[in-house]
């Protein structure tokens, strides 16, 4: 994945400064809100906690919140920056908080390099937090710091940089000794790298069952022995008896290598020389020990994990500490202990030897892989991850008496956790994995656009597509040349001086020349972008297309309906946009074609748009809408969405489908579930068909200006090839995610 410097800055920079803000989840709009609010209501909870101060928990945001907490000295490979410079990263800690397991965060960055006044200021700080992350502290301070918050606090502290690797590791290696047929008590281990990471690696895995005795330690002046006089009490407590001259004469026979201090330190000559069935964790970052080919190439027999996501078996620490909090602060734990560490191991060791879900699959290009040598531990976008370890953790911290809160229902609390984050918010993501395990060419017909070329830019670093920029060359080149980029990543079309030009002009005039257009005028529409980016596609030179960013809706869509065509056995084409809203999942349509279909074209949307719900995984449930309720309004409008529903039924029984609805009877599961119990949903809809193109129209639009949805669209449906419209306004984000979802089609419909 290549991304420029310009890119990281834009990111950081534009619109709201930062990755991160503070939003109410309660309404203040009113003067009874705000009384509710602040003064006076506010005096009650404050009553209630005084009387019960566990009560904070009932009553404030305290137990979903945790502290992510730093003073700089040790960030990410970039060393000692200091607090302000550590920012950036903190704040990205707290959206993979947020992402992962829905935890807030306050990033707190200290300006102290005396790990007493850390200490202090944490001390200071727990009525406010759940829980505090340390993060990128040096050693050997770090130590020091966590030690005497666990022994002083009564919230859960936890040092990712310690642990995060360590619980993550641990599991990769309980379950590459299963494979390799190795016992924990007997392997001997060989480490490269002695901070704070390394150290609490190895006390993880004495705690899983390896013998202290046979762990080698290497820092950057050798191996880790008792006859040094240089070390710190943490690295004197790996310090052995037995003299080795170098990390490669300490790893002749051994079963395990584990990396983690900088790249290309593990030769192939002694990888040869450790034992049967070798075990290589190369996790320095972003280049390991030794490369994934460079080991595959020395042993055939070799069990490798680094902490890269281009090779099998990554290292991230994004599998542990989301989880591991959720689960601590559900349960209101008083601390992080071992137990509640190793039962992370264990669910995640666990996970990977489970079934794997056919959504997970394809969110990974669709490639089998099960439980062996080269899937040794989840997947990070793995999301039962979630639901797994997080409940793991909880009964841990109940059974060693930490916990404050007794969760005895674990289906209920299963439930919520998928509910929380579930599969609803990975739909992008996955089409994004599966476009890249299958890129196709995409023609971007508006290629002098900058938003265009930026946006093409990433897809073909990402390998998401095959981007193809038409328009006018020199001016694309010139763009191009600006934004920093290489030429050289890019292809450029030019209608008017391309050499297929006159080809497409032919194939298009014995196309059309029987509904009125000439060769004069074939010639003419070949130089317009729309147009000839329609002829790639149905001569085969392209798999999908974009457009519609500086132009109409029927200015590009005219073209593919003339020039592509529907699909066999749809007679409709119609929109979709997908409506992303507090964590749930709609999909709107139709929104952008028909202006007043029958109930047959009615019946087709509904279809259409079930057949691209599933293409995200999601199992379409589709409410036919309307201002009545099954017959509670006699009216020819009411009428007509009845027999769509009536229609659908007969062409497609598998759906789940029904209606005519209200719009508050679809999406709210206790009205459907109370007042209509005979309705073929169970739940809630997710699929919302409107009666017209305005209701459509202005649904999605509201959505998209008076609330805090994310709005993603429109997809064309129907179309026998891929070819989506941009609204005016869409951003990078936009157009690289309609690229993405264009790809996927393109692939399902074996284009």
């Amino acid at each position: 994945m290549s991304i420029t410097k310009e890119e990281a800055l834009n990111y950081h920079s534009k619109g709201r400064k930062g990755k991160i803000e503070v939003v109410a989840t309660k309404p203040c709009f009113t003067s009874r809100e705000l009384s509710l609010a602040y003064t006076p209501g506010v005096a009650e909870p404050c009553r209630e906690i005084e009387k019960n101060d566990d009560d904070v928990y009932k009553y404030t945001a305290k137990g979903n919140l945790v502290a992510v907490v730093t003073n700089g000295t040790a960030v990410l490979g970039l060393g000692d920056i200091g607090p302000h410079a550590g920012k950036p990263v903190m704040e990205g800690k707290g959206v993979l908080f947020k992402r992962f397991a829905d935890i807030d965060v306050f990033d707190i960055e200290l300006k102290t390099k005396d790990p007493k006044e850390i200490i202090k200021t944490c001390q200071l700080l727990e009525p406010t937090f759940g829980g505090i992350n340390l993060e990128d502290i040096k050693a050997p301070e770090c130590f020091e710091i966590e030690e005497e918050l666990k022994k002083t606090m009564n919230i859960p502290v936890f040092h990712d940089d310690q642990h995060g690797t360590a619980i993550i590791s641990c599991a990769a290696l309980l379950n590459a000794c299963e494979i390799s047929n190795k016992k924990l008590e007997e392997i001997r281990i060989v480490v490269s790298g002695a901070g704070a990471a390394a150290v609490a690696c190895c006390n993880m895995y004495i705690l899983a069952g390896v013998k202290k005795k046979n762990i080698s330690m290497f820092d950057s002046k050798g191996l880790i022995h008792q006859k040094r006089t240089d070390l710190n009490k943490y690295k004197m407590d790996f310090a052995i008896d037995n003299i080795y001259d170098s990390l490669g004469d300490a790893l002749k026979g051994a079963d395990v290598f584990i990396g983690l201090s900088k790249g290309n330190v593990l030769t192939q000559e002694w990888l040869k020389g450790m034992a049967a069935n070798p075990i290589v964790f190369a996790m320095a970052n972003p280049d390991p020990e030794i490369t994934y080919e460079d080991a595959i190439a020395a042993r055939k027999d070799v069990i490798m994990a680094t902490g890269r996501s281009d090779y099998p078996n990554q290292v991230n620490n994004v599998l542990g500490f989301p989880f591991i909090f959720r689960g601590a602060l559900d349960a209101r734990a008083k601390a992080i202990n071992e137990e509640m560490k190793m039962a992370a191991v264990k669910a995640l060791a666990n996970l990977a030897k489970e079934k794997i879900p056919e959504a997970v699959l394809r969110a990974y290009g669709g490639k089998e892989f099960s439980f062996g040598t080269e899937y040794i531990i989840p997947k990070p976008f793995d999301p039962r991850v979630l639901w797994k370890v997080a409940p793991a953790v909880a009964k841990a911290a109940i059974e060693t008496g930490v916990a404050r809160n007794i969760i005895e229902d674990w289906k209920a609390y299963e439930d919520e956790l998928q509910e929380r984050l579930g599969y609803s918010q990975e739909i992008i993501r996955m089409m994004i994995h599966k476009a890249q395990k299958s890129p196709r060419k995409i023609v971007y017909t508006e290629g002098e656009e900058e938003k265009i070329i930026r946006a093409a830019n990433i897809v073909k670093n990402e390998n998401i597509g095959i981007p193809v920029l038409v328009g006018n060359e020199e001016v694309i080149k010139t763009k191009i040349i600006q934004l920093g980029y290489n030429l050289n990543d890019f292809q450029i079309t030019d209608p008017k001086i391309c050499k297929k030009t006159p080809e497409y002009t032919e194939a298009f005039y014995q196309l059309r020349h029987r509904k009125g257009v000439t060769i004069s005028r074939a010639k003419n529409l070949m130089h317009q972008p729309n147009y000839y980016g329609c002829m790639m596609l149905r001569m085969d030179d392209a798999q999908a297309l974009i457009g519609g960013l500086g132009h109409s809706y029927p200015t590009t869509i005219q073209p593919a309906l003339q020039v592509i065509g529907v699909k066999e056995g749809i007679k409709v084409v119609s929109g979709l946009y997908i409506v992303i809203i507090k964590r749930r999942v709609f999909f709107f349509a139709d929104t952008t074609v028909n202006v007043n279909p029958t109930s047959e074209e009615l019946a087709q949307i509904a279809i259409s748009s079930a057949d691209t719900v599933k293409e995200f995984d999601i199992e379409p449930k589709i409410a036919m809408l309307s201002f009545s309720n099954f017959g509670s309004v006699k009216h020819p409008e009411a009428i007509k969405v009845k027999d769509a529903v009536r229609i659908v039924n007969e062409l497609r029984p598998d759906l789940q489908v029904d209606g005519e609805m209200q719009a508050d009877t679809a999406v709210v599961s206790e009205i459907l579930e109370k007042e209509f119990p005979f309705s073929k949903i169970k739940g809630s809809a997710n699929v919302l068909v409107f009666p017209n193109l305005s209701s459509g129209n202005i649904a999605y639009k509201l959505f998209e200006r008076l609330t805090e949805a994310q709005v993603i669209g429109p997809i064309l449906m129907g179309m026998k090839k891929p070819i989506h419209v941009l609204q005016r306004n869409s951003t990078v984000e936009d157009i690289i995610n309609m690229s993405a979802i264009a790809v996927v089609e393109a692939k399902t419909n074996n284009v």
